[in-house]
């Protein structure tokens, strides 16, 4: 196969594998959400990439200390990624190549959204989803774990985000094509409880399963 058609096979297959978490990453419990829940969480999907999205006020005091950094933000959007490559302007096919064949680091993309995430991603797929307390719970300790804190109280922002409002972080994993920024966001439902298939790695695959899983009023 000419070196062109394989290159472009990577990038092709990259878009639909942007982003995500390592396997040995925070524990997958085998839970099921309560029917009577106290929360609504979103899951967002551009298409190729998804995220979860929480009120700012659901994580417990002292957990995810670096929601600090957005002290006006109604919502946090957290999102998993290959460090070299999702916070880049302008990725090289070099950036491309990593990101497809070798293991690499890991960053979490954190945006404080000032108003409802439906109306914030007009453009995009954006699912609320029910969920109790002791399951929000859980999904909290699954974002909280996955910030590569060092030992320290927090994790410090490594960049500027994407947005205005949102930072880059360091996080735990590496990221590669069969573990994704979907792979992380499934991982985070399937440890909140929902019944989704925690080695997704494509958006679509993903939120057919998550469109299965939101609130009847919603469907």
């Amino acid at each position: 196969m000419p070196l062109r058609r394989v290159v472009a096979w990577l990038l092709l297959t990259l878009a639909f594998f942007a982003c995500a978490t390592e396997k040995d990453g925070p524990a997958r419990p085998d839970t099921s959400p309560s029917t009577t829940p106290e929360h609504n969480i979103f899951v967002f999907s551009n298409g190729w990439h998804t995220s979860i999205i929480l009120a700012r006020s659901d994580p417990a005091s002292g957990r995810i200390p670096e929601a600090a950094d957005f002290p006006k933000a109604r919502y946090l959007e957290f999102g998993w990624g290959d460090a070299e490559y999702y916070p880049a302007k302008k990725a090289t096919l070099g950036m491309t190549l990593s990101a497809a064949l070798v293991p690499t680091p890991s960053v979490l993309h954190v945006t404080g959204l000032a108003s409802d995430p439906v109306r914030h991603y007009p453009g995009a797929e954006v699912i609320s989803l029910p969920l109790d307390n002791a399951g929000m719970q859980r999904l909290v300790d699954f974002i909280d774990a996955s910030f590569k804190r060092d030992g320290k109280d927090r994790a410090a922002a490594t960049g500027p985000g994407l947005y205005p409002s949102s930072r880059f972080y360091p996080a735990v994993g590496r990221f590669h094509l069969l573990n994704t920024c979907n792979t992380w966001t499934a991982l985070a439902l399937k440890a909140a409880g929902f019944d989704v298939d925690p080695d997704t790695t494509r958006a679509e695959g993903l939120m057919r399963q998550v469109r299965r899983e939101r609130t009847p009023a919603l469907r």
